[in-house]
């Protein structure tokens, strides 16, 4: 009998620990998400110190840019998939060690070259930390209200990273040398290392066979390319130059090559079948959608603010920071908001309360609206996030729990290819807008007038070297014109957030919640199947009656368990 009942007592205990745990993993893996951004953005405003030190080239200083992003989205399906299969914790231990190592290469790099290369590992670490923060946060919260909780804090330390970013660097550059923006992140390594090896569990995917090297190069060749083109073109790139054509066709032939190549593997890197379940296809088409809508639009803002209103780099950030705290806030209310409404109804309101931002703030001109910008803001940062939380928990919920890291890392790819190619798009509708109205000034010469369509900054630019009426007037053209194509961006930009609330009618209506088994315990069974006898010999039927009368048989019934775990019981309820 007290054997009984110590085997009884162990798994509560257990039980008990995991659910102090849990939160405690949490924290941790928003440290490793809040290190991750930081760094996509910390360096912007160290790019000048950067110049006047290393002198690098064009081309080189494009590469420190935009080397970390590049690489990083092109790896998260690599080390996604691989963490899968050798350990989710391993490969985020491993990322924080090269992040830590990275970071000081790149704090005391010599030259240019030197720095790159510091920046492309940095990129291999945030490509083995980003989906394993996910996977892990998906195995330790089985249970959706929960992980829903847990997705909302997650992506609201997102947006923190990416808007405490530009100002901690200011914030540095004043006090330190350039370098010092990368030394921020060794003691914080140095702590996650054994913190995370103590509390963080470790956790497989149920797959058998080898990992497919092969498939996995690919999948990296590919997004390396297409993201290399992408970013060629919202950089204004020609769209008939070589190097910007050649990286996307070899990029767009190894994707189509690898997809090929996961139909018919015995053991895929990921299971496309994924893509049939309507709720995972319908996420990741509405976290692209989202990005490509909307990130354009920052970078277009900025330039509004500074060179339209002529505001510094710091009242810009101040004018903007409202649309992170709004982020925040949704993030933090997601949860009860999927709980309430479900992903149809919230996704699709993200959508239409981002477009409705988006339509609000064409009422921009030439002089400065604080209020009218401040409203525009907090819509666009709450709906933004909005659409952003349901999409993402939707998708990490469809997959299968052996398949997190594959799926998280789907997720970010996603999110990347959408911001750049957001940038891209949006970039030519506004050049396609804004050059036009340059093309004959009055009293400025043709030459004059072409080099200015370029971008706004080299018009004012041209503007100050004429001096005079002929100066004056161009700059004057110069805004007006901007102005005009921020405001087709901005339709261009609200067509496609409502295209977006379309789509997001294939979504579930109502958020299932409950635990899941995590990943090797087994599915469902099938119906045929589902006759089987339990320990205590009782046929084990569906329901959370007959689910009871078995634990109470068994003698093990979990005090933890309630109406959450009678949901689990039923029958999935999908659109």
């Amino acid at each position: 009998m007290s054997g009984t009942t110590t085997a009884a007592v162990r798994p509560r205990r257990r039980a008990a620990q995991a659910g102090a745990n849990r939160w405690v993993v949490l924290v941790v893996l928003c440290v490793s998400l809040l290190l991750v951004a930081l760094d996509a953005t910390v360096l912007h405003v160290a790019v000048p110190a950067v110049t006047e030190d290393l002198r690098p080239g064009a081309i080189e200083l494009l590469w420190i840019v935009d080397v970390y992003p590049l690489v990083c989205a092109s790896l998260l399906i690599l080390f996604g998939t691989l963490g899968d299969r050798i350990g989710r914790r391993r490969v985020l231990l491993l990322g924080y060690g090269l992040f830590g190592v990275a970071s000081a290469v790149a704090a005391f790099a010599p030259s240019a070259q030197t720095l790159i290369l510091a920046r492309a590992l940095l990129g291999v670490g945030g490509a083995m930390i980003m989906p394993a923060t996910l996977s892990i946060l998906r195995q330790v919260f089985p249970d959706r209200r929960e992980r829903a909780l847990a997705i909302g804090i997650w992506s609201a330390v997102a947006a923190v990273g990416a808007a405490v970013g530009p100002l901690l660097g200011g914030f540095l550059l004043e006090h330190f040398w350039w370098g010092a923006v990368f030394l921020v992140n060794i003691p914080l390594m140095l702590v996650s290392l054994p913190v995370g090896r103590m509390l963080l569990p470790e956790s497989k995917g149920d797959r058998h066979g080898p990992w497919d090297v092969t498939g996995a190069l690919m999948a990296a060749g590919g997004l390396f390319g297409v993201v290399l083109g992408v970013k060629r073109l919202g950089g204004g790139e020609a769209v008939a130059s070589p190097f910007t054509v050649l990286p996307l066709l070899i990029g767009a032939a190894l994707l189509v090559l690898f997809v090929r190549r996961q139909r018919r593997h015995p053991y895929p890197l990921v299971d496309l079948r994924m893509f049939g379940r309507s709720a995972f296809s319908t996420s990741v088409g509405c976290i692209v959608l989202a990005m490509l809508a909307l990130v354009g639009l920052e970078l277009i803002a900025a330039q509004y603010l500074q060179l339209v209103l002529g505001l510094s780099p710091l009242e810009t950030g101040l004018r903007l920071l409202p649309l992170t705290v709004a982020a925040m806030a949704a993030g933090l209310a997601g949860a009860r908001m999927l709980r309430r409404f479900g992903p149809r109804r919230m996704v699709c309101f993200g959508f239409c309360l981002t477009a409705a931002a988006v339509l609000t703030l064409t009422a921009m001109g030439g002089a400065d609206n604080p209020t009218l910008l401040l409203a525009g803001f907090v819509l666009l940062g709450f709906g933004l996030e909005t659409t952003l939380f349901g999409a993402y928990e939707s998708m990490l919920s469809e997959a299968p729990a052996d398949q997190a890291g594959g799926a998280a890392a789907i997720g970010e790819t996603s999110y990347q290819l959408g911001a750049g190619i957001g940038i891209a798009l949006l970039g030519s509708v506004m050049n396609a807008a804004y050059t036009p109205g340059l093309r004959s000034v009055p009293g400025v010469p043709r030459r004059a007038s072409q080099a200015a369509g370029h971008s706004l900054g080299e018009a004012y630019e041209i503007a100050g070297r004429l001096g005079g009426t002929a100066g004056a007037a161009l700059r004057r053209a110069a805004r007006d014109s901007f102005v005009h194509g921020l405001h087709v961006a901005l339709l261009v930009s609200a067509g496609l957030l409502l295209l977006g609330a379309v789509m997001a009618l294939r979504l579930p209506w109502i958020m299932q919640c409950g635990e899941e088994p995590a990943a090797g315990e087994g599915k469902l069974p099938a119906p045929r199947e589902a006759e089987t006898k339990t320990a205590a010999g009782m046929p084990r039927t569906h329901g959370a009656e007959a689910e009871a009368a078995a634990k109470t048989v068994a003698g093990t019934s979990r005090p933890h368990e309630t109406e959450t775990g009678a949901a689990a019981g039923k029958a999935r309820v999908t659109a």
